[in-house]
């Protein structure tokens, strides 16, 4: 089989593997979507992100889907959930297994991920899926499930006002997501054109440009949002966020920085009193995602601007990382 390894910055490359053999517990999956996403980006400019750095050359990819080619399931197409947790830790006991302590993740650290033709993976973690979910729907499930994760920690009610800051692929699908919630106003900021036309396709009411005055901010949400969704990953669009809340109101932080390092104003947080809640990942959102999609919802399919084969992995990432569309998606058997 073919598999996209990264090397170091920027070097991605691809070769012929052995196919891997599932061991107890695992099914072999071949894959048939993945979505390159902006995390994915981090390691491929960075060769790392966050505290995590590259130690050994990498596969990379968790957004994914395929068919299943051994065992009882064999012939189901699923999607397949990212993160093995190791279920015995304080946070997985507890019901949070995104922040397990033992976490494996695919296509992080030492955990090969999605970008090869095959991976044995664990049966748990294999969602089938029904026939309106397309394979690449079934890819962004994972970044749908982000959203969704997002908008449990928001605390959004019915008839809400609230932002989104930053209009990639998981802010688009958080817009979404918040107007089939029932958001009552939703503003995003959004820098580049082409995002913030989608911004308004997904949903929002107005997207404006995160440079926006103070006094145009006020006028844009008044006493502010109860909710803010942060997702660019900034300094300038944390300081957005908290400007754009209301007093009281959340401010939930998606965005992944760079350098691993985020401040904002603390004046204006504690003047406010307001709530931050961090977002790490999703936890076990999959059947909301799956039934989402298949009950219509809202469609995944608008997101994706381009498809690569696998062989083509470096120039999928070269493209992605320029941002001229939304999403790039691998189809390894293209």
């Amino acid at each position: 089989m073919k598999a996209a390894r990264l090397h170091g910055i920027g070097d991605l490359r691809v070769a012929d593997e052995p196919v891997p053999e599932p061991g107890p517990g695992e099914a072999l999956v071949r894959v048939t979507a993945v979505g390159i996403c902006g995390s994915d980006l981090h390691w491929w400019d960075e060769a790392g992100i966050g505290d995590a750095v590259i130690s050994r050359p990498l596969v990379l990819g968790h957004e994914a889907a395929g068919v299943i080619e051994s065992g009882p399931r064999r012939g189901t197409r699923v999607a397949i959930d990212p993160a093995i947790s190791c279920g015995t830790c304080r946070p997985c006991r507890d019901g949070y297994r995104n922040l397990c302590t033992r976490i494996r993740f695919a296509g992080h650290g030492d955990q090969d991920g999605a970008m090869r033709e095959f991976l044995a993976w664990p049966s748990g973690l294999l969602h089938p899926l029904p026939g309106s979910v397309t394979d690449t729907d079934g890819a962004l499930l994972e970044p749908l499930g982000v959203a969704l994760h997002a908008l449990d920690l928001g605390h959004v009610r019915l008839g809400a006002r609230v932002a989104v800051v930053g209009c990639g692929p998981i802010g688009l699908l958080l817009i979404a997501v918040l107007r089939t919630a029932g958001a009552g106003h939703i503003a995003a900021f959004e820098p580049l054109p082409h995002r913030r036309e989608a911004a308004l396709r997904y949903g929002a009411d107005v997207c404006l440009r995160p440079d926006i005055l103070p006094e145009d901010l006020r006028e844009l949400v008044g006493d502010g949002a109860d909710a803010v969704f942060e997702m660019a990953g900034t300094a300038d669009a944390v300081t957005l966020s908290l400007a754009a809340a209301r007093p009281g109101g959340r401010v939930v932080l998606g965005g992944i920085p760079a350098s691993d390092q985020i401040s904002f104003p603390a004046s204006t947080a504690r003047r406010k009193g307001l709530t931050i809640a961090m977002v790490r990942r999703m936890n076990d959102v999959y059947g909301r995602t799956i039934g989402l999609v298949a009950a219509g919802s809202f469609s995944l399919a608008p997101l994706v601007t381009e498809r690569f084969g696998l062989i083509s992995a470096g120039a999928a990432f070269g493209s992605a990382a320029k941002r001229n569309g939304l999403k790039v998606v691998l189809e390894p058997a293209a």
